[in-house]
């Protein structure tokens, strides 16, 4: 199950030292993991993504910094999940620093915006109830169903989503490539 889940990162909701954290949810050996704490400064980012970098490489967990461009520049990340407004903000050439870029959609103009900008994938949500965003309604397993299968590209879905085998078998069903991860995971 773990190879359809990428982990999301909340330093704020973890149970235990944020090193510590990292290094369980690495050891579930998850597809991917986006390391999004968007709170920091870009100087304090980077310095907590050289140790995070450091723990998925001791496990082999694919590392996704989030956000800060130049942080994942100077330390040689290849792979990057920006704000939607964000990517489309860059040019060609600093697209090109990159082998991948995500983004986060929430309707079907946005998934077009993505994929025209070049987007290698897309998280796509809320799709459950999230304590992220309390008070907004999720948009669903339709909403989820409709953006895969009009997506040329992978489809993760986001929101509210646990370490249940039943829930990750919903959203595959709608034709996600997989589920992110954040609550449930900081909480492991």
């Amino acid at each position: 199950m773990y190879e359809k889940i990428v982990a999301v990162t909340d330093r704020k909701l973890a149970l235990r030292p944020f090193p510590e954290q990292i290094r369980r949810i690495c050891g579930m050996r998850p597809a991917a993991l986006v390391l999004r704490e968007k709170d920091l400064t870009p100087e304090a980012y980077e310095k907590l993504a050289e140790s995070v970098l450091e723990i998925c490489r001791e496990f082999q967990v694919p590392c996704i910094l989030h956000n800060f461009p130049g942080a994942a520049r100077a330390l040689g990340v290849k792979n990057l999940h920006l704000p939607l407004p964000v990517l489309l903000s860059l040019s060609g050439e600093e697209r090109a620093a990159f082998d991948r870029i995500g983004t986060s959609v929430h309707s079907p103009e946005q998934l077009r915006a993505a994929e025209e900008a070049g987007a290698a994938y897309v998280f796509a949500g809320h799709i459950y109830e999230s304590q992220c965003k309390p008070g907004v309604p999720p948009r669903g397993l339709e909403f989820l169903r409709e953006i895969c299968g009009m997506s040329r590209i992978p489809v993760y879905a986001i929101g509210g989503i646990r370490r249940d085998a039943g829930q990750i078998r919903e959203i595959l069903d709608c034709g996600a490539a997989g589920a992110c991860i954040l609550s449930d995971m900081m909480r492991a």
